[in-house]
């Protein structure tokens, strides 16, 4: 990173909203808007939609193949965010990738706690499947919340009997609502966005007296077996850095093919920073690549015969 990319970057990352006093959902919904939006890039076309039955932003990349689909889940701790202020970044992968995406608008957290958002994340994956998309053509991705709630949607479906997709990808994933990875702690002088008390509070306001170590709350704490080849991207420079770690180490113990890339001296979901950040431009380059791989070999292996034993 460059002396002026990284002035750049603390200039963009001292704006973002970071708690002072309470402040209201909605003010922080209103906060987080203004503060992180970004449109979707030039030559990514895009229509609202509804999946599952929450509404939903489809985004088309001049040029992407019929075949992949992606499914995307925002983050902003259960309790913010939105398609519209992930437009960017969930079109900057689709377009690198090459492939259609959906973002879905799971219902948020207090109004909604959970577990809602894992409930529309997986009417919106069973209704893909139902629709005709092959599991092999489709992929996951989500950032912070998004990332955790991408797994979780993942466990939800195997119990419901569904298959998985042909890969997922998690940005800077919470994935533990205990909080009781060691870099909530550790990590916070470091963390330009979060402090430990911002992400409890988000843990309040998205379970509140329930069991925040269930598996769909804190996949950390779940058996991961059966889920498809992960890719996990994480900054060094961030309290959620051993939910990512723990959430890698998880799905290896449990036979998940899974890559864990820590970006030294990152912020969350660094790659909200493309354009501006060689960092974030190389780290989207290797999660389009890791898809696309991914959804290539699904159908390459479903061509061979299998032995007749």
């Amino acid at each position: 990173m460059s002396r002026q990319q990284r002035d750049a970057l603390d200039a963009m990352l001292r704006s973002a909203p970071r708690s002072e006093q309470p402040l209201t959902p909605e003010e922080q919904r209103s906060g987080f808007a203004a503060a992180l939006t970004r449109p979707a890039p030039e030559g990514v076309a895009t229509r609202s939609t509804v999946l599952g039955g929450r509404p939903a932003l489809e985004l088309e990349p001049a040029g992407a193949s019929g075949r992949g689909r992606l499914l995307y889940l925002h983050g902003g701790g259960y309790v913010i965010g939105s398609p519209d202020t992930h437009a960017g970044l969930v079109g900057e992968l689709a377009r690198r990738a090459g492939l259609r995406a959906t973002s879905v608008d799971y219902r948020l957290a207090p109004e909604h706690p959970f577990p809602a958002a894992v409930d529309d994340g997986l009417a919106a994956y069973r209704e893909l499947l139902a629709s005709g998309t092959d599991p092999r053509d489709l992929v996951l991705a989500g950032d912070s919340a998004g990332g955790g709630l991408s797994i979780a949607t993942l466990l939800a479906a195997r119990e419901a009997g569904l298959p998985q997709p042909a890969a997922v990808v998690v940005f800077s994933p919470w994935a533990d609502l205990t909080l009781a990875g060691g870099s909530i702690t550790s990590k916070e002088s470091a963390d330009p966005i979060f402090t430990a008390a911002d992400v409890r509070a988000y843990a309040d306001l998205y379970v509140g007296a329930g069991d925040r170590a269930h598996p769909l709350a804190s996949p950390v704490f779940a058996d991961l077996t059966g889920l498809p080849p992960l890719l996990v991207q994480v900054g060094s420079n961030e309290v959620l850095l051993d939910d990512a770690v723990r959430l890698a180490g998880r799905a290896g113990a449990d036979g998940v093919e899974v890559t864990l890339e820590v970006g030294p001296g990152l912020p969350h979901v660094f790659q909200h920073h493309y354009g501006r950040l060689d960092e974030a431009d190389a780290a989207l380059d290797r999660a389009a690549r890791f898809v696309t791989a991914h959804l290539n070999a699904d159908h390459h292996n479903a061509g061979r015969l299998e032995p007749v034993h």
